[in-house]
């Protein structure tokens, strides 16, 4: 039998200081592993922040990259960058004379002196798009002027109303005393004065002694206006004898005639072929055409046709096969519509957009009329800068060419409002009396969440007033300037409250004619409301106007060639500013107007490589040349476009009633009631007094 000894006291005791020790180790150890996992953990913190920021500067390099290859892309070999970054110009109304004696101002001319002004028109940017009968009538009217060596044509700074070109001897172009380019024969200056009231950007002197042909605004524009009217009344004229269009109205006529095309023959050239599917009407404007038909193995001279006449109109309502061959004697010019387009156009039962708006019709319009009766102008105190270089001086919201917009509340209520004021002698000096008092008008009756409200309008001996809807969202050019471009949604977004507004005025046969950005303020909601009706006008189903005013970046080109136009030109400027919104600037843009014009004309449309097929055939739809066939404005009017895939995750009947949440609140800031705008300084100058009389009724 065996005995185990318990350790003796002197032995615990001294292996309890190495215990202690080792407990002590671990323990150090285990702080060192918890700090290293800290740092570690710190360490892959740093490296998600770093890794995400690099992720936001690869997303920026790349659309970077996208724009300039967009840019590249759009320049077409131009020199200059095509972005927009400042506020358009824009381009008031002008009345067109009804007096200007076209037959009095032509001139005769040789056949050398024809050809150089010919030659010059076809190397010029602009006038080269005209066509050769306002090329022609524009060679009979250019008139003769003479001037000596220094004399000085043109004055930088002074407005025009005439376009030259030079026949014989040398001018000198200067800009601010610094020269720019000589002139010599067969060049071409001064042509932005021909279509508005422009200042001149250069002066021009003679060198020698010089030969100029001119002509003037009034002169071009009587004559572009006048060919385009004639020539549209005899179109007309033309429909009416066509058996299968007698049933239809004036209306119906001339939505043909926005459809049509200018189509030119050369000289034996088979326009149609006997037993071919005929699927196009042609009427004959100029030339002759031989029709012949196969008798026996051989073509039979049937008859001619001229001007005025037509053929292949049953091609347009049902399949058919051509029964005889129509042949170009001669160059022909016709006007031609095919079955497919005639079918977008005819019938027009659904033209007058019955919508069913009265869904976001203002329940509160009586309540706002009685509102406004009783506010009188003393009403109002100006709301004052709290902070900044203005700071302690009144709020301005928006300088424009026709006046400021200043922020007011409103005494009694606590409101905010925004005032615009206007000179008097600035509004007769331009000529827009009935523009201003029209505006009021047609403000005062408006009543849509999508469109700005004018709740009163006053004046005095200086200024008129108008008393608007204040949106503190600010500009939705702001906001875009801010963004670059705008995500899909946004632009989709903004767009689907542009076609309720454009809905809501076609309907009630206003005509809106200046959309862009800086027109478009977002309220407090995020939604987007018009502003500025300046360039609006009230005109019936079928009828044309012909003014030239508008933006230039958003000008339809029926407008900048005088053809007349009417609501088809908003669609169009609608493609125009789907198109900004989500590339950050417009399609068709220079720093020069006249190339601006050109490349509308043109009609060349080039999308940046991120842009989506729904958007791209959206706007090329709504930016359709021909009127007649622009999206919008054909049979089924605005639905179609409200129908279109680009607006699919749009709910119509929410969006009009302001139950969809918008995806624009993002963009506004917050903080004092005038965040959200560009800052001004307020203009202590006041105008003239002006006591012609033209406000009474204001």
């Amino acid at each position: 039998m065996s005995w185990t000894l318990p350790p003796s006291p002197s032995l615990r005791c001294s292996a309890q200081p190495a215990m202690d020790a080792q407990v002590q180790e671990l323990r150090l150890q285990l702080e060192k592993q918890c700090l290293l996992n800290k740092e570690l953990e710190n360490r892959n913190a740093d490296l998600e922040r770093h890794l995400q920021e690099k992720e936001k500067l690869l997303k920026k390099l790349q659309r970077q990259l996208d724009e300039l290859d967009c840019q590249q892309e759009r320049s077409n070999n131009d020199s200059e960058a095509d972005v927009r970054k400042s506020r358009t110009a824009v381009i008031a109304t002008e009345p067109i004379p009804e007096d200007v004696d076209i037959t009095g101002t032509r001139v005769q001319k040789t056949v050398s002196e024809s050809s150089l002004i010919i030659k010059a028109i076809q190397k010029n940017d602009f006038l080269s798009r005209l066509d050769d009968e306002q090329v022609a009538m524009m060679v009979d009217c250019l008139v003769e002027q003479e001037l000596s060596q220094g004399n000085a044509i043109i004055m930088e700074g002074t407005e025009g109303n005439t376009m030259y070109i030079v026949a014989e001897g040398e001018l000198l172009v200067t800009q601010a005393g610094r020269i720019l380019r000589t002139l010599t024969s067969g060049d071409v200056f001064g042509e932005l004065a021909i279509l508005y009231n422009c200042k001149r950007t250069a002066t021009v002197k003679a060198v020698t002694n010089v030969k100029l042909w001119c002509i003037e605004r009034q002169t071009y524009r009587a004559i572009m206006t006048n060919k385009s009217k004639k020539k549209r009344e005899q179109i007309m004229g033309f429909l009416k004898t066509a058996r299968t269009l007698k049933e239809l109205s004036d209306m119906q006529l001339s939505k043909i005639i926005d459809s049509m095309e200018e189509v030119k023959f050369q000289d034996n050239e088979v326009i149609v072929r006997e037993g071919t599917e005929g699927n196009t009407f042609y009427i004959i404007l100029k030339g002759e055409v031989q029709v012949t038909k196969k008798v026996n193995g051989q073509q039979k001279e049937i008859r001619k046709m001229g001007k005025g006449e037509h053929f292949g109109e049953l091609a347009l309502i049902r399949e058919i096969c051509r029964t005889a061959t129509c042949t170009a004697v001669g160059p022909v010019t016709c006007f031609s519509i095919d079955k497919e387009v005639f079918e977008e156009t005819i019938p027009f039962e659904n033209l007058e957009l019955h919508d069913d708006l009265n869904v976001f019709e203002d329940v509160m319009a009586p309540q706002n009329k009685s509102q406004s009766s009783s506010m009188q102008l003393k009403d109002f105190v100006p709301v004052l800068y709290q902070e900044g270089r203005y700071q302690g001086e009144p709020v301005t919201l928006g300088v424009g060419g026709f006046g400021r917009v200043e922020l007011v509340m409103s005494v009694q209520q606590g409101k905010y409002y925004a005032l615009k004021r206007v000179s008097k002698k600035h509004i007769v000096a331009k000529r827009q009396e009935e523009h201003v008092k029209f505006e009021k008008r047609i403000l005062q009756e408006i009543q849509s969440d999508f469109i700005v409200r004018l709740h009163a309008g006053f004046k005095d001996i200086r200024y008129i007033y108008m008393i608007m809807e204040f949106c503190s969202g600010g500009e939705l050019w702001t906001k875009l300037k801010e963004a670059g471009r705008f995500e899909e949604s946004i632009a989709v977004f903004c767009a689907a409250c542009v076609v309720e507004a454009f809905a809501y005025l076609h309907k009630r046969g206003i005509l809106y004619r200046d959309l862009k950005p800086e027109n478009l303020m977002l309220d407090r909601h995020g939604y987007i409301k018009l502003v500025d009706f300046g360039f609006a006008k009230e005109l019936a189903r079928g009828e044309k106007t012909y003014s030239f005013c508008g933006t230039p970046e958003y000008m339809a080109p029926e407008i900048i060639q005088n053809q007349g136009h009417d609501f088809a030109s908003d669609f169009w400027s609608l493609g125009v500013l789907a198109f900004e919104l989500l590339v950050g600037s417009p399609p068709f843009s220079s720093s020069e107007p006249q190339k601006i014009y050109a490349k509308i004309l043109d009609g060349a449309l080039k999308f940046p490589p991120y842009m989506g097929e729904a958007a791209r055939s959206l706007i090329s739809k709504l930016c359709r040349p021909r009127p007649g066939q622009r999206l919008g404005n054909t049979k089924h009017g605005i639905k179609d476009v409200r129908n279109h895939r680009w607006f699919g995750s749009i709910n119509w009947q929410k969006l009009r009633v302001g139950q969809m949440e918008a995806p624009t609140l993002p963009l506004i800031r917050k903080g004092p009631c005038y965040i959200n705008f560009d800052r001004h300084p307020y203009d202590w100058t006041q105008a003239e007094e002006d006591f012609s009389g033209w406000d009474e009724d204001f």
